[in-house]
């Protein structure tokens, strides 16, 4: 009912948009969009950045701002006096229902949405108070819900008075800096329920326009008073400004909207607004929704490559392009963005090489393509070391793996197996590289001072040929290490820079020793004495090979007692000890040798939650969804050794799912698409039913002979699973 009238009222609009267009003509299109950056204000917090930029981002304060462009606060206007309650209005909507005349409930609606200030007037708390600071909206929220809860239920001319109020709101004529009354205004009509309607859209592009030409400073505000909505309220806001994109990019109804020509801005815009709650998303710990609520998997069916490409080439500059706004693609999308961005590299290396060689007058040789690693099965980490070293200079080319004395042939199975035992073995708790924290159930890095980092640096070029070369790994880092490892995400030109350096909290130290941060929060929140009771200073104290070592916190730290004063700033310090300076060569020595894979301006997209996922995969396995996925070859999937073969798969413990999914594919981790992503095969081995099951992990593929019951094939399954190391040709 709603399209349908609210469709007819459009062709009235036309002034409406001509006029709105001029109004607003030179505030930037889709080629020119505003770059948002959140300033820093007197009693506000910094906000994340809502626009990714590969130059270096500026952060600009008012108070640096030149004289001529300080502008003073308008005076806020007097309000109408309103003085309906919620129980008022919803009286008022129970007796419209009972009588069927809506007067009443029509005559609010039309004055409240008249204009800004009867917007406030009706919803402000309090009319005479200011409201103007970022802890406190003044929005009376119990109203604004029941109002919008009621509006989609009312008859269709109640709904168009409101959407002809706001219409009146948005041609207001605007002079200086707009009032607080005015930004409450746009955050109550962000929430609108009618605008998941597309007959709404040319009013709501207006809207997302409007809000996002706004000044830095009045974004400030609207993220600090969006972070207040509740989780179900912003996630329908969210919702909506991603269906907004959605179908503006891919509408079901072309005939719906205007021309793209004509509204380029229309994309911009949302995203822009989008970019603000994201900003208010990330202010709350936890966040109030997912990151990956912010998702738009319609992004997954454009040309990223161009999109990547345009910013890559000007940044954020004077042209849109979704990239400047990572945290509205997919990871999906984003490895997609990786791997083609790895692929061009690996053909420009290897193109290099091989007009080098034909430059020399030497014979081409289809080795130089690749990067060649060959070891052997009893000096794995030695001769993977020095293969790596060696051959530097082709990291970024394809890999290939042979193990020296076996007829594998590496089409992917032997790279993978390569991975697996050389991770295996460089994690052992006997090797002294890592440390294994079984509260945590993940590794962190050695204290432990050595006169070569090399081997940290291997890891780190593991890491990043397993991302390089769409590999999953079986590591178990913390997420702190992910955020260290993108800090900075780009390698910087002066080598005197610190790397791997980020700031970390006692949530990060929690992640990893939940024991020592468990005992370091009880001391922050000790009500005796601290000086007394505890009788420590600024002091570190570790075991390096049988040896107590002490660490000053800070200068003369050993002398500085610990206070119920300064007791926080000796958690601050004991923590950034514990997970940056104590481990800072291990740590850099890894990030460069991850960096020296994986250098793209692409990892400024990925959060520290997506590097992991890349590097590691999903531990989650779903083998109900793998089953749904599995293609069939001299099967069917209702053959009777098929049936036999799910319903032992299914009724598997999670330790020998995990070993089929290894034997079969050479990783027990799931990739970012979920199991689909495999491109699991089962094929029809023609062999005697005595033979063990056969595995082609190159191509994710199982031969399973025809076993004649359940019983013979999930012990055979079982014994194939459980051997699976090594490769060779009959």
């Amino acid at each position: 009912g709603l399209a349908e009238g609210a469709k007819n009222q459009f062709s009235t609009f036309s002034n409406f948009i001509t006029t709105i267009s001029q109004k607003k003509e030179g505030i930037g299109n889709r080629n020119s969009p505003t770059q948002l950056v959140i300033p820093t204000i007197k009693n506000g917090r910094d906000l994340p950045p809502l626009c990714l930029d590969v130059r270096q981002k500026q952060r600009m304060s008012i108070d640096t701002l030149p004289q001529e462009l300080k502008a003073p606060f308008p005076p806020e206007p007097s309000l109408p006096i309103r003085t309906k309650t919620v129980k008022d209005f919803q009286d008022d909507v129970e007796k419209s229902k009972a009588s069927g005349d809506w007067k009443a409930v029509h005559y609010f609606y039309s004055t409240t949405f008249d204009s800004f200030l009867e917007i406030n007037a009706a919803f402000k708390k309090d009319t005479n108070s200011p409201f103007n600071t970022i802890e406190d909206s003044g929005i009376d929220a119990k109203f604004v819900n029941v109002v919008y809860d009621a509006l989609l239920n009312t008859p269709q001319d109640v709904q168009k008075s409101v959407l002809k109020g706001i219409i009146n709101g948005l041609l207001q004529e605007w002079t200086g800096p707009r009032t607080k009354d005015d930004l409450r205004a746009y955050c109550i009509l962000l929430q609108n329920p009618q605008f998941s309607n597309t007959s709404t859209y040319v009013i709501y592009a207006h809207l997302l326009r409007q809000i996002a030409a706004l000044t830095e400073a009045d974004h400030h505000f609207l993220v600090h008073w969006s972070k207040k909505i509740s989780q179900r309220r912003f996630k329908q806001v969210v919702d909506r400004l991603l269906q907004f994109i959605s179908l503006r990019l891919f509408p079901a109804k072309p005939e719906e909207f205007p021309p793209m020509v004509k509204c380029t801005w229309w994309i911009p815009s949302a995203t822009k607004v989008l970019a603000l709650f994201n900003a208010a998303n990330s202010l709350i710990s936890p966040p109030i929704i997912s990151y990956t609520d912010f998702y738009n998997s319609t992004l997954d069916h454009i040309d990223l490559m161009e999109e990547y490409h345009n910013w890559q080439c000007y940044g954020n500059s004077h042209r849109f392009s979704f990239c400047q706004y990572p945290f509205i693609i997919s990871i999906a999308a984003k490895k997609v963005i990786i791997q083609r961005d790895s692929e061009q590299q690996m053909i420009s290396i290897a193109r290099q090489s091989l007009v080098d060689k034909v430059s020399r007058r030497q014979k081409p040789d289809m080795n130089m393509l690749f990067l060649n690693v060959k070891v052997r099965r009893t000096h794995l980490v030695s001769d993977s070391l020095d293969e790596l070293a060696r051959k530097r200079a082709d990291l970024k080319k394809k890999l290939k793996v042979t193990f020296v004395g076996e007829a594998g042939l590496d089409m992917g199975g032997l790279t993978k197996e390569w991975f697996l035992l050389l991770i295996r073995q460089i994690f052992h708790p006997d090797y002294g590289m890592f440390t294994y924290h079984k509260d945590s159930q993940c590794h962190w890095f050695s204290s432990f001072k050595c006169d070569n980092y090399s081997e940290f640096r291997l890891v780190g070029a593991l890491m990043g040929l397993a991302v390089y070369n769409s590999i999953t790994l079986d590591i178990r880092f913390p997420p702190c290490c992910y955020k260290k490892l993108l800090s900075p995400p780009i390698v910087p030109c002066d080598h005197n820079t610190l790397v791997g350096i980020c700031g970390v909290t006692l949530d990060d130290l929690f992640q990893i020793m939940p024991e020592l941060a468990h005992g370091l929060n009880e001391l922050l929140s000790y009500e005796g004495n601290v000086e007394e009771d505890f009788y420590s200073t600024f002091q570190v104290f570790q075991e390096e090979f049988g040896v107590i070592k002490s660490y000053n916190l800070k200068p003369n730290g050993d002398k500085i007692p610990v206070t119920n004063q300064n007791r926080k700033e000796y958690v601050q310090l004991y923590v950034d000890f514990l997970l940056n300076k104590s481990i800072y060569k291990q740590f850099a020595a890894f990030y460069y040798g991850f960096h020296s894979v994986c250098a793209s301006y692409a990892l400024l997209l990925l959060r520290p939650e997506e590097v992991e996922i890349l590097v590691c995969g999903s531990p989650e396995l779903d083998m109900s969804a793998l089953q749904r996925s599995t293609q069939y070859e001299g099967y069917q999937k209702t053959d009777l050794t098929i049936r036999y073969f799910w319903d032992v798969v299914l009724g598997f413990s999670l330790d020998l799912q995990k070993k089929l999914l290894h034997f079969a594919t050479g990783s027990d981790r799931v990739p970012v698409g979920g199991m689909a992503d495999l491109n699991f095969k089962i094929s029809k081995s023609e062999t005697s039913t005595n033979w063990l099951p056969v595995a082609h992990t190159c191509f994710n593929q199982l031969c399973l002979p025809p076993y004649k019951n359940k019983k013979e094939l999930k012990q055979k399954l079982i014994i194939g699973i459980s051997n699976a190391e090594g490769f060779g040709l009959e």
